[in-house]
């Protein structure tokens, strides 16, 4: 088809983190190219971590009625678990219906739609009509292992009552299965999905049955970029802080190095779970591992941080992509990794960064390589800023997805 202006309205409903930095660049990449990208969200969808309104034509917010009794909850008890939300999802479906009949009735050529944080799968395809893109970054996450390293994390509060624990663990099962029914429904009505990997690809298939096509999202390496510091002696690992992105085995590892190599390890994440925080404390400080957790800090901080580190390590598990390995690589730092999911395909081993099994010893080593051989760091360090420039900048991520809008609109002429 003809390569014309697009018209694109944009859907969303994330939290903050790597999905909502994809989304900001991608906007800022169409917007660029001349295209009329707005945004239509629920007032739940954060705005506050980089705001869409400076790169998209516009963005509409839409309000979701509030729910009183689960208010009062959060009110009167000093723990509640994550699991049950401020406001009711049933009240969220709704404003997104209405988003949906307005877009269906509006000029739009296509509706792109990120994840929803309450139900993962957005109930908007059930009722839109246009052509239509999900850019599904996971599909929810039942994998065992998930439900071990969750379970280490301290329970606390008034769920933590031996006479409560057993009916809390009943409620949060049952919530966990609705969801996990809701998002497969949902999943049903949509059409048009691309993905982050094909790791993800492939669990997508596993759980929906549908195919994904791979879209690889891309780095600002304009901001993301080398600064030639002075290296300190710290590693580097990016993420929320919660039981699945590995800090603990992080700090179980780096206690494996020579105490007079052995650096320190600082965690930045968007938001942190206080309880696994004070875990970790507790598990560095019986480890000897000198810990710094930063929250929601500056982009600016971020990138001085990355280089300033002698390494970034990266070990959640299964992660489906994970943003940070390029983010490193974009500043010069070599990653290493666990060789589990999505880094499989970011992260170069021996080229830009190592990969090591799940074994704490066997991390401890690729460390302590990379802190030893100034020239194999030189290289990878070296390697990474050509292999981030040559595959994975924001206009390449944005022609690859540009290309499948074409397509998407081709194929429904």
């Amino acid at each position: 088809m003809n390569k014309k202006q697009l018209k694109i309205a944009v859907f969303h409903n994330l939290p903050s983190g790597g999905a909502k930095r994809s989304l900001y660049t991608y906007i800022q990449y169409l917007t660029q190219q001349g295209h009329i990208v707005d945004v239509f969200i629920p007032e739940t969808a954060n705005e506050e971590y980089l705001p869409l309104e400076s790169v998209a034509n516009s963005v509409v917010k839409y309000d979701v009625k509030p729910s009183f009794f689960r208010e009062k909850i959060y009110s009167i008890f000093s723990y509640v678990p994550a699991i049950i939300k401020r406001v009711s999802v049933n009240n969220v479906m709704e404003t997104e219906k209405k988003i949906a009949e307005d877009l269906n009735d509006s000029g739009y050529d296509i509706v792109y739609c990120e994840q929803d944080q309450f139900t993962m799968t957005p109930v908007i395809f059930k009722y839109l009509t246009k052509p239509s893109i999900y850019y599904c970054a996971q599909p929810i996450r039942n994998e065992q292992i998930l439900k071990k390293v969750n379970n280490q994390k301290t329970k606390a509060g008034i769920f933590n009552h031996p006479l409560i624990r057993p009916f809390a663990n009943i409620f949060v099962n049952n919530v966990e299965t609705r969801d996990y029914e809701r998002d497969i429904e949902f999943a049903e009505y949509s059409t048009n999905l691309l993905t982050n990997s094909y790791f993800t690809h492939e669990n997508i298939l596993r759980q929906y049955g549908k195919n994904a096509l791979v879209s690889y999202i891309g780095v600002d390496n304009k901001m993301f970029a080398p600064l030639n510091l002075k290296r300190d002696n710290y590693v580097l690992s990016v993420g929320t802080c919660i039981p699945p992105k590995g800090y603990d085995f992080l700090i179980r590892s780096i206690s494996n190095i020579p105490a007079d190599i052995r650096p320190e390890l600082v965690i930045v994440g968007n938001s942190s779970d206080e309880l696994w925080v004070e875990y970790l404390r507790t598990l560095a400080e019986e480890k000897n591992v000198e810990l710094d957790i930063l929250t929601m800090i500056s982009d600016e901080e971020l990138i001085n941080l990355y280089n300033k580190a002698k390494l970034v390590v990266y070990a959640p598990y299964l992660e489906p992509f994970g943003y940070v390995p390029l983010e490193a690589m974009a500043c010069g730092t070599p990653v290493v990794g666990v060789k589990e999911g999505g880094l499989r395909e970011s992260i170069l081993h021996n080229k830009t960064g190592l990969l090591t099994q799940r074994n704490e010893k066997d991390f401890a080593n690729a460390i302590i390589k990379l802190l030893n051989d100034e020239e194999l760091w030189n290289k990878l360090s070296q390697t990474g800023i050509k292999y981030i420039e040559s595959a994975w900048t924001l206009e390449k991520a944005g022609e690859r997805l540009l290309e499948h809008m074409y397509r998407i609109l081709e194929e429904d002429e």
